[in-house]
Parts: C-alpha cells; sequence; structure tokens
C-alpha cells in the first residue's frame, strides 16, 4: 500500500516553490534590458545579468552547510526577504552600480531558497517516495520557468519593466505568506547533532554526489547552449521556422513527462533511465541539427526535455538517496552546483564553437558530451547502483 504523498504540507511547499521561482524568472529575461536603459553598455548589462548566478554558484556550499544546521523555514523566509529586497532595490533604483547590488542580494536570497526548499519538500516526503515528490516538485519548478519568462515579456511590453519587479516582488511576498501555514518547519536531523563531532565544520560538496553533478551538468550544456544561442542560431541557418517556439514545446513536453512518469522514478533504476535519457539527449541534438521545419524542432524539444529535463528530476532524487538525512542539504547543493556550472558553461561553449566554426557545427561539436556522460557514468556505476 502506497503511503501518501500529498499531504498539507508538501502542498503548501510546492506552490510557495512555484511562487519563489516565478520571481528570478520574472526579472532574468528583463534586467540586461533595465540595464541598458539606465546607461550600462551592452558588456556591462549582460555582466549584471550574470551576476546573480555567479553569486549562487559562489555560495552554494555555504547553503548546503547552513540548510543542514538550521531549519529550513527560517532560512527560507532569509531567502525570501532578500529576494524581495532585490525586487523592490530594482523597482526603485535607475543606477548600474546599485542594480549590481542588487543582483548579488538577489544571487543570495535564490540560493538559499534553492537549497533550503528542495531540501524541506524531501524532508517532508515518506522514504519510499522521493522520486515521486521530486518529480512533482520539479513540475512546480517547471511551472515556473515556463510561466514567468512569458509574464515577463507580456508585462515589459505593455508596461514597462518596473512593472516586472513589482510583480515578481509580489509572487515572493506569497512565498512568504505560504510558507507560514507549513506546519513542518524542518529543522535540523537528529544524525546530523550526533555525528557534528565527527564530521569538518565546513564542507564545500558531498563526495557521493559529485558524479550525478558532473551527470547532470554535461546532459545540460547543450540545453543551456540552446537557450542561449537558439535565436542566433536560426537566423545564421536561415531555417523559416520560430526560435522561440522550442520552448513552449519543451516545457509542454516536459510537464507531461514528469507527471506521468514520476512513481516511476522510485521503480526503475537509474542506470536504466541514464541509458533512455542519453538516447533522448542524442534525439534532442539531431533535431536541432537539422531544424529545417517544425516537425524537427518538436525532435529537438521532446529529445532535450525527455533528456536533460528529465534527468533533472532523477538526478535530484538520486543526490537525496546516496547520503543520510543529515546531510541532504549538502547534497542539493553539490546537485545544483552542476546546474550552476552548466548554466555557465553551456553558453561559453557555444561561443567558443560559433567563434571558431561554421553555425552547423554547433551541436555536432556539442554531442561531444555524450560519450564523456558515457565515461562519467561507466566509472561511478556501482556507486550509483
Amino acid at each position: 500500500m502506497k503511503t501518501r504523498l500529498y499531504t498539507k504540507d508538501v502542498k503548501l511547499v510546492l506552490a510557495a516553490s512555484f511562487f519563489f521561482l516565478m520571481s528570478p524568472m520574472l526579472v532574468n529575461p528583463i534586467i540586461a534590458g533595465f540595464s541598458s536603459n539606465v546607461g550600462a553598455n551592452s558588456v556591462l548589462a549582460g555582466v549584471v545579468a550574470g551576476m546573480m548566478n555567479l553569486t549562487s554558484l559562489v555560495l552554494r556550499p555555504l547553503a548546503g552547510n547552513l540548510t543542514d544546521r538550521f531549519s529550513k523555514y527560517r532560512l527560507t523566509m532569509i531567502g525570501g526577504i532578500l529576494i524581495l529586497i532585490a525586487c523592490v532595490g530594482y523597482g526603485l533604483t535607475t543606477s548600474v552600480p546599485l542594480i549590481m547590488v542588487w543582483r548579488v542580494v538577489n544571487g543570495l536570497g535564490y540560493t538559499l531558497c534553492t537549497v533550503c526548499m528542495s531540501t524541506w519538500m524531501a524532508s517532508l516526503l515518506p522514504a519510499d517516495r522521493i522520486g515521486a515528490g521530486m518529480g512533482i516538485y520539479g513540475i512546480a519548478n517547471a511551472l515556473g520557468m515556463a510561466i514567468g519568462p512569458a509574464v515577463s515579456v507580456y508585462l515589459y511590453h505593455h508596461f514597462g519593466y518596473r512593472s516586472v519587479f513589482w510583480v515578481a516582488a509580489i509572487c515572493v511576498t506569497l512565498l512568504l505568506i505560504i510558507i507560514q501555514f507549513v506546519g513542518n518547519r524542518s529543522v535540523p536531523h537528529p544524525d546530523y547533532r550526533k555525528s557534528k563531532a565527527q564530521q569538518p565544520k565546513f564542507r564545500l560538496v558531498q563526495p557521493k554526489v559529485i558524479p550525478v553533478a558532473v551527470i547532470l551538468l554535461l546532459f545540460s550544456l547543450p540545453y543551456f547552449a540552446t537557450q542561449t544561442y537558439i535565436v542566433s542560431y536560426v537566423e545564421h541557418r536561415g531555417f523559416a521556422i520560430p526560435a522561440g517556439a522550442f520552448f513552449p514545446v519543451y516545457a509542454l513536453v516536459l510537464l507531461a513527462m514528469r507527471l506521468l512518469l514520476r512513481d516511476a522514478f522510485d521503480r526503475i533504476p537509474f542506470g536504466k533511465f541514464f541509458w533512455v535519457c542519453l538516447g533522448c539527449n542524442l534525439i534532442g541534438i539531431i533535431g536541432l541539427t537539422d531544424m529545417t521545419n517544425w516537425l524537427m524542432l518538436a525532435v529537438g524539444a521532446v529529445g532535450l526535455a525527455a533528456g536533460y529535463g528529465l534527468m533533472f528530476s532523477i538526478c535530484q532524487a538520486k543526490s537525496l538517496t546516496l547520503v543520510p538525512k543529515s546531510d541532504r542539504g549538502l547534497a542539493n547543493s553539490t546537485f545544483y552546483i552542476g546546474i550552476d556550472l552548466g548554466m555557465t558553461l553551456g553558453p561559453m561553449l557555444a561561443g567558443v564553437i560559433t567563434t571558431y566554426l561554421p553555425w552547423v557545427w554547433l551541436y555536432p561539436m556539442m554531442a561531444i558530451t555524450l560519450p564523456l556522460l558515457v565515461v562519467v557514468y561507466w566509472r561511478n556505476r556501482r556507486k550509483l547502483a
């Protein structure tokens, strides 16, 4: 008999995570344009846009250690308040240096909330439903990532930049309100206090999760390269399709797959998912290489959704089951380091490829990630079994 998954606390944390992710997803698409509008040149605007992710990457280990030491509710509150301060700051700022300050504040709040909320969610789930629960958590995040940018662009075109910041502030305010009703505040696990004397005071990563983070990093590189360069890629290749159509197709397919396969995450071994998702990433790369029509665009979107998109939830659930409960915060932060590196290195790698090679070589060169994935998995297959 299956244990109950959708408790009141789980539903509240799911709702809170949706509104949390809506906030940065509203701000990110327009922050570079807003910076240019108040005086930044194109290079500086790009630096401003990337400062949140850079801050997040640097502070992940700190967030992981804090999550295992303090109440997830308290840290999520602090993170939410920092994001709220940043959103209000954007709305009242006309200075590029101040925008950079708010991006750092936003990055600190974003880091705390991503690690704390996913760990909080895991602590509310029964041991035999972690895969299913984190799959549903991934759906809430995917909805925020899909809806946020669309709402952001609409608000900007109809009401201007600052309207986006006020709506982002409202979303994070809803996060702060919703978590007040969660009964389980997720205080540090008792095992942590018992083993505290045996562990270093501060650890950068959880070693058991490093192979999973590397696997997800390699899966993510083609996706994040696509996220940044698909418009330029379609223009340079002369394809007669709207580049923006890729993301709605990707989001819809990913939502459907995560919903249909949520229970399979707990039943099917990691290795089987790995090989299936690896093949799907290959199919996605093939579709994007020859995106001459809507069918090939759909093949590319479905392939990456069934590859990287599914592996995100699978790897997050695997990270949490590889470690004791007392280390789940550090495990989550190590997992997110893989994503942060993918978001950073994917566009950089694509930029290098398209600088020195014709655009037609972008995705064939990205396919190098596939044999690298096989090597990483094969060397760690016993640990991940």
